[in-house]
């Protein structure tokens, strides 16, 4: 094989399909050269690409609101098929179906041992932690693709026991990669246990697995707020109660009449830097899902934060907010003794035990999500209608192994 074919941003609004070389078992030159290793990369394996999912922090990028360069590689969330291993590779076969982390992690350093492999020390010369088509994340080809290399594939791939059984649900199990975790992460690391009245800030995909997952923790009821009436609509599907932000009045009192007290048990944020007002036309307001969550999560409350917030935003509203300096309001959380958790989910901590709820049919997260099978060649479409709201998940079947 001779070349592979990738999704890649073009500009602001736009990307494209192109054609690049054929992976080889080899780690990006910028991070050889930092960290003075060998570009050759033993460890490492090649993925055909079964499913690959377009994800909320890649239309950051395609909306322009990254220092993404145009021609950057996309794609992160990723499960795919073993057909080359290097020397050092010992447990995974040709054939074996895996989920990527779409953390990537060297397995050796401090970070790797503690368990963090969202901010793993050895694999991007630019700051802790990578991950795969992203800006900034060390340099590493995108799997919105035909084939993509992982490195360290014996520590970073999450091989499924049965081939035909992980086919019949890879559109649940697709959502391992990402989604899942990270979703779970912010209603975990925001404290949800049995009967937690719980809000969620975004009925976005990240959002839904949110929801889910508290629902899978034991939440007596989840609120799900958001402008976008299908989105909500797919919130309620599953059980949640929608909050429709454009409508007249305080966030607290819509939650009062919901569960009778204007506070909850804990709070999440989906949505990151690129947060509106509430309000019909509401203009971009980076600060107010954090201030949002601050006020209606009561003393001593968790707040998950999977919404992503960068250091480099030149489409922000202001100079601050282009440097990630926001109008948090950090007095009215400290005031209330709230945790925060922020940065990257640490994938390899959540998606052993995911996959298996997955597998004995205790989660459906596809469902949740409304995920959507399209082609690589559909893929700019897919953006194009996740940008304008469309209230599903778009899974990209590159080789057509998503069954009818």
């Amino acid at each position: 094989m001779s070349s592979n074919r990738v999704v890649v941003y073009k500009s602001p609004g736009e990307v494209a399909v192109e054609s690049i070389d054929f992976p080889s078992l080899e780690v990006p030159q910028e991070v050889a050269d930092h960290f003075g290793i060998t570009k050759k990369a033993p460890h490492a394996a090649i993925l055909k690409i079964v499913t690959t999912n377009i994800c909320g922090s890649d239309q950051h990028m395609v909306r322009g609101r990254t220092t993404a360069p145009q021609g950057q590689t996309l794609g992160h969330e990723i499960t795919g098929e073993v057909v080359e291993t290097g020397e050092d590779v010992l447990f995974l076969r040709e054939g074996d179906i895996c989920s990527v982390p779409f953390n990537i992690a060297c397995g050796r350093c401090r970070m790797c041992d503690e368990g963090k492999t969202g901010i793993c020390l050895n694999v991007n010369p630019a700051r802790a932690g990578a991950a795969y088509g992203y800006v900034d994340m060390g340099g590493w080809i995108g799997g919105q693709a035909e084939y993509v290399m992982i490195p360290y594939a014996d520590f970073n791939l999450l091989k499924f026991p049965d081939r035909d059984q992980a086919l019949e649900k890879i559109l649940d199990l697709t959502m391992l990669s990402d989604i899942f975790p990270t979703g779970y992460h912010g209603a975990y690391t925001a404290g949800v246990t049995t009967g937690s009245t719980v809000y969620v800030a975004g009925a976005g995909p990240v959002g839904l697995a949110a929801a889910h997952s508290a629902q899978l923790l034991g939440a007596s009821v989840v609120m799900v707020g958001d402008m976008n009436k299908d989105r909500l609509a797919q919130a309620e599907s599953f059980g949640c109660v929608g909050i429709d932000l454009t409508a007249e009045g305080e966030l607290t009192e819509m939650i009062a009449e919901i569960v009778g007290d204007p506070e909850v048990d804990a709070a999440v944020d989906a949505v990151g830097f690129e947060a509106r007002g509430h309000g019909e036309g509401a203009g971009e307001a980076p600060a107010t899902v954090l201030n949002d969550c601050m006020t209606v999560a009561r003393a001593g409350a968790g707040i998950g934060i999977p919404g992503l917030y960068v250091t480099g935003d030149p489409g922000a509203v202001d100079d601050a907010a282009k440097e990630g300096t926001l109008g948090v309001r950090l007095g009215l959380g400290w005031a209330k003794s709230h945790s925060f958790a922020t940065g990257q989910c640490p994938v390899k901590q959540y998606n052993r035990k995911l996959m298996n709820l997955i597998l004995h049919d205790r989660a459906q997260i596809a469902q949740a999500v409304s995920a959507t099978t399209i082609s690589l060649d559909d893929a700019p479409r897919g953006y194009q209608e996740f940008d304008d709201g469309a209230a599903r998940k778009f899974v990209i079947d590159p080789h057509g192994m998503v069954p009818a």
